[in-house]
């Protein structure tokens, strides 16, 4: 089993877990930076759009994929098959010539990356979430997000430096860099361990403990590693009436309320990109050249520039999606969005207020699903992402070269209804352990609230509170299983706090 740490246990493992994660968002960054063919006719903005868009398509079926049998293969393996991909697609685009053929074979390429990066950023999420603990969760998962500022910033100026070579290297270069990152990612997977969580879901219980053990620098029968064990047991004894390959399971509403729990990642990557961030990133330069009749290299320069900024804006994302909670982040960008993205003079502008936005949005799908629909939910929201980013960059060149003010006020207006959504439907999830979810949705149900209002009345919970609340909502359909998993992990602790005692004493005597 997959169960290799490469020799690192604790905070190394989770650096290293880390720097994966963040390696293959950075490669998403960096194909946005990927400069569009250049033209200001009809045709060439059609054309723009495919080509760029293509790789979008190719993303959607990856996660389509993912979405089907990812919960079956393991998220390291989807991690590894995805590099690959990304690493066969690479090639064929690079080695593609000819102005016929050659287009074909580029766009051939670029659909088969797009399904190996569709299955590493469906994937990338839930392994870093079910290898992270409840109170640096949101701070690793905005990183991996923040990163793709990073990507795009190498991107940009790239293709600014190679802007003055005159041979076809000045777009085979950036498409080849991308095997890079997609060796890393490949690499990365291979080394480091599967999720605990997915071992515990395959009946894998000794690979879990393993796991577990390493991740915590701890022996496997130490008391924090049996009681993480035993909670994630009772987790999926608690829902053990519901098949886990079923697709009607994610429509399901009840205590579970597992559609609207879907519906909610979902709506926010549908946002994410009809906010208007992701087309300004993909065609900046040529928003520059269009809107603001800017000439020579002044736009690239200029994509460049805002490409660093951005980067550096992600910064304070760092501290504050715990501190400030994820649901204040998507008020916060919306109505900045909302506001400055009605002039396209504000282009800048819009763009970083929708920096905070977006940390929230990559950490939604994967936190706000429970354990058995995870894979599947954060896959439909991760399927949402790429159809919804294929609309966006498909269409925004021949709306831009329609219209110099209107597509502005439509990312305005998605932004201006997407407030009382958020308001009404998002809670705040920072700090929480994946399973309190569980319990906000099941008690909002039971007591007829919104489940934000419900977050925010509740305490922080402790394992025990855990288990005794599902109890008592009635989360879990096994009343022996359930507590039998509760008092191992009590015994576990109480065993373990004696043998503690015990060796103090001696130590004493």
């Amino acid at each position: 089993m997959w169960t290799t740490t490469s020799g690192l246990r604790g905070k190394k493992l989770h650096l290293a877990i880390t720097f994966t994660s963040v390696v293959g968002f950075s490669l998403f960054g960096y194909d946005q930076g990927i400069p569009p063919l250049h033209g200001d006719s009809e045709h060439v903005a059609v054309l723009r759009g495919a080509v760029t868009a293509c790789y979008e398509l190719g993303c959607f079926f990856g996660a389509i994929f993912t979405m089907a049998y990812g919960q079956r293969i393991g998220r390291t393996p989807l991690l590894v098959a995805g590099g690959l991909l990304m690493i066969l697609g690479t090639i064929i685009s690079t080695l593609s010539f000819g102005p016929h053929w050659g287009l074909g074979q580029f766009v051939i390429g670029r659909v088969i990356s797009g399904l190996g990066n569709g299955m590493d950023t469906a994937t990338i999420p839930v392994w870093q979430s079910e290898c992270s603990r409840a109170h640096n969760r949101g701070f690793l998962v905005c990183f991996e997000g923040a990163i793709i500022a990073v990507g795009t910033l190498i991107a940009y100026w790239l293709d600014f430096g190679l802007s003055y070579v005159e041979t076809s290297v000045q777009w085979r270069f950036p498409v080849a860099f991308q095997i890079l990152f997609a060796i890393l990612v490949t690499g990365g997977a291979l080394m480091l361990p599967e999720s605990p969580r997915w071992f515990v879901m395959q009946g894998h219980d000794e690979e879990a403990i393993q796991v577990l053990a390493q991740l915590n620098d701890s022996a496997p029968d130490a008391e924090d590693v049996l009681a993480d064990f035993n909670l994630m047991k009772a987790d999926l004894a608690a829902m053990q009436n519901i098949e886990a390959n079923s697709w009607s399971i994610l429509f399901t509403g009840g205590k579970t309320q597992h559609f609207q729990r879907m519906a909610i990642g979902c709506s926010g990557q549908f946002f994410q990109q009809f906010t208007g961030c992701n087309a300004a990133i993909y065609y900046s330069t040529l928003l520059f050249q269009q809107n603001l009749h800017m000439e020579g290299r002044l736009p690239l320069i200029l994509g460049g520039v805002f490409a660093t900024v951005y980067a550096i804006a992600t910064i304070p994302s760092f501290f504050m999606i715990e501190r400030v909670g994820r649901r204040n982040l998507f008020l916060i960008g919306f109505l900045g969005q909302e506001r400055q993205g009605c002039h396209r003079r504000y282009l800048l502008v819009h763009l970083l207020l929708r920096l905070y936005y977006a940390a929230s949005a990559l950490d939604l799908p994967p936190e706000i699903n429970p354990l058995r629909t995870r894979t599947k939910a954060a896959s439909a929201s991760t399927c949402m992402n790429w159809i919804t980013n294929f609309a966006v960059v498909m269409f925004t060149p021949v709306f831009s070269n329609q219209s110099d003010w209107g597509i502005y006020l439509f990312f305005a207006l998605v932004n201006f209804t997407a407030i009382p959504f958020a308001w009404f439907f998002y809670l705040e999830t920072a700090g929480r352990d994946l399973e309190e979810v569980d319990i906000i949705f099941a008690k909002a149900h039971t007591e007829g609230k919104w489940p934000y209002k419900v977050a925010q009345e509740m305490p922080k919970l402790s394992i025990a509170q855990i288990t005794q609340m599902q109890a008592e909502l009635g989360l879990d359909v096994s009343d022996l299983r359930v507590n039998t998993e509760a008092e191992k992990a009590e015994t576990a602790m109480s065993s373990s706090s004696e043998t503690k005692h015990s060796e103090t004493e001696t130590k004493t005597e």
